[in-house]
């Protein structure tokens, strides 16, 4: 089900100007049927990464390079996005965007399964962007956190799952049942987490915007 009517998403789309790299970047997702986030919710990504500040920035599920592309630019020019991909094809075609764009320098993708490589990175990240594979968002969410300085955001996409984290409210559902388990579970981590003050947002899937609060 549309969590925003149509005509409403169009006229929200209508009011954000892309440049040409991220109209084709777009538009490859689309053609190439990539679960990638439109322009309203790549410009709210800009917009957190601006006003957080942000220099360090972990991206889960880089796709074909959409929404780093939106990160990376958002960035100083000293910043860094690592961003995770587990297709190494599609990892391929991000990084080609990226350079394309003049942001390679800024950007780096690593190919592997998100539950082992947040492991491998250190931190702290100012803005971590959450929208890898949804069965795993609840096993993800406590190294993210300890991945986010106090004060930084943690941006999680398809929250509301078409719908289909209520009840009953979408029927037939058509999503997997395993992951809209995970995100409802995951929803309630994040309004439970001590850490973390978190606004859910029915932007288009449903996206969380979560602070961390300040180390006591």
């Amino acid at each position: 089900m549309d969590i925003v009517a149509p005509e409403i998403e169009t006229y929200l789309s209508s009011l954000v100007t892309l440049p040409p790299t991220l109209e084709r970047v777009a538009a490859e997702g689309a053609e190439l049927g990539l679960p990638i986030i439109d322009c309203t919710v790549g410009r709210l990504l800009e917009t957190i990464v601006l006003a957080t500040k942000a220099s360090q920035v972990l991206e889960i599920g880089t796709a074909n390079g959409y929404s780093a592309l939106w990160l990376a630019q958002s960035l100083p020019p000293d910043g860094r996005l690592i961003s995770f991909e587990i297709d190494p094809s599609r990892a391929q075609l991000a990084r080609g965007h990226l350079n394309e764009a003049g942001l390679g320098d800024r950007a780096s993708v690593m190919v592997g399964n998100a539950a082992l490589l947040v492991h491998k990175v250190a931190g702290p990240f100012d803005v971590i962007f959450n929208d890898g594979d949804k069965r795993q968002y609840p096993q993800l969410l406590d190294r993210l956190v300890t991945l986010l300085r106090p004060g930084g955001a943690l941006v999680t996409d398809n929250i509301l799952w078409s719908g289909e984290v209520v009840p009953s409210l979408v029927m037939p559902p058509s999503r997997s049942t395993d992951e809209t388990k995970a995100i409802a579970a995951y929803n309630r981590q994040l309004a439970a987490d001590s850490r973390l003050v978190t606004s859910f947002l029915p932007v288009r899937d449903g996206v969380a915007v979560s602070i961390r609060k300040p180390n006591p």
